[in-house]
């Protein structure tokens, strides 16, 4: 069986850092097309009489790059995947083509409720920089963390000696 992170692994402070990606022209040109068709995501040359005075990419797909390089990061992966509750997003900066981008990321809050045996939920901010350190995204999202069955108490079905339901802490 392969190693898992799961929650009994996580601790308030605790940081990951991803690699790094660099973003192409080709890479915001086809994200555009399929999900943020608008003219300073997709042409080049009409995108230098934009706001940006050149071509960007979409903020939904730095978004997207900086999950996917936070999933990458995490070594051993987390368990049961990624599974966004809540986010507050901010875009700082326009990523532009050539840009390469990393993640940094604080666990700030870990909770663990007695309604779900088998999760809880964790709570992180997240900045995404690029190549000049510069912060082109922050997001504070929360995200469920699945228990580890062996540590938890959790029977297969979900069931736990745990009697109570979430009290909101």
């Amino acid at each position: 069986m392969t190693k898992r992170l799961y929650l009994e692994d996580l601790r308030v402070g605790q940081r990951l850092r991803s690699a790094s990606v660099t973003i192409t022209a080709q890479d915001i040109i086809r994200f555009a097309r399929d999900s943020d068709p608008q003219y300073f995501h997709l042409d080049e040359e009409a995108a230098k009489d934009s706001m940006f005075g050149g071509l960007v990419a979409s903020g939904w797909q730095t978004g997207a790059l900086s999950v996917k390089l936070l999933i990458d990061s995490a070594d051993p992966p987390f368990a049961g995947g990624l599974v966004g509750v809540e986010a507050h997003i901010a875009w700082k900066l326009p990523v532009r083509p050539g840009d390469s981008l990393r993640v940094e990321a604080e666990v700030t809050r870990i909770v663990r409720p007695r309604r779900y045996a088998d999760r809880g939920f964790v709570s992180m901010d997240m900045a995404t920089y690029n190549q000049r350190g510069e912060v082109v995204l922050t997001q504070s999202v929360t995200v469920v963390a699945f228990r580890d069955p062996a540590r938890a108490g959790v029977s297969s079905n979900g069931a736990t000696a745990i009697p109570g339901s979430f009290s909101g802490n």
